[in-house]
């Protein structure tokens, strides 16, 4: 049953995630994103871990797609579908990305089919959520810190290249 429940939620974050990438209207692409966040979220809470559960809920379904959408919203990229893509040759090198990284996953996948694996064995502390906060703050505090500079530098860039685009059409 709980193979049924992977490959069912495992199949909707894939049709979260191509969606997002083929829709041609920001919002929606943001909200397939959003499918995908809950999918995942189910994901982790069927590898035993309601902490990484609602960590995924809260803060990235939650505080990043409002983030996003804020973004989003603030370019108004949602209004520019009409223009033409500037750089035409993006569909076809995504298209041919994608095809190869399929055909890794294929062929890792065709690879285990024949392999008996393991007994698997769960480590109880897996999803303690003081371990994890543990090794985030020691192992990869750095990281973690320049994840967070790149974020902040992100939405600064787009407001300030938002208000040059309204002041270039202002004036």
């Amino acid at each position: 049953m709980e193979q049924v429940m992977f490959f069912i939620t495992a199949l909707i974050a894939l049709v979260g995630a191509v969606a997002m990438l083929i829709s041609r209207n920001a919002v929606h692409s943001a909200l397939f994103l959003l499918l995908n966040f809950g999918a995942i979220a189910v994901l982790f809470l069927l590898l035993l871990s309601p902490f990484l559960f609602v960590v995924q809920l809260t803060v990235y379904a939650g505080a990043i797609m409002v983030l996003f959408l804020f973004v989003v919203m603030l370019l108004g990229a949602e209004r520019a579908e009409d223009e033409q893509d500037r750089i035409a040759w993006q569909r076809p090198l995504a298209l041919v990305l994608g095809l190869v990284l399929l055909g890794q996953a294929i062929f890792v996948f065709a690879g285990q089919l024949g392999q008996v694996s393991p007994q698997i064995t769960i480590d109880e502390s897996f999803a303690d959520p003081a371990k994890i906060g543990e090794v985030l703050f020691t192992t990869y505090l750095l990281p973690f810190q320049i994840t967070g500079f790149i974020l902040l530098i992100a939405i600064i860039g787009v407001v300030v290249l938002n208000q040059r685009a309204r002041l270039k059409h202002q004036g």
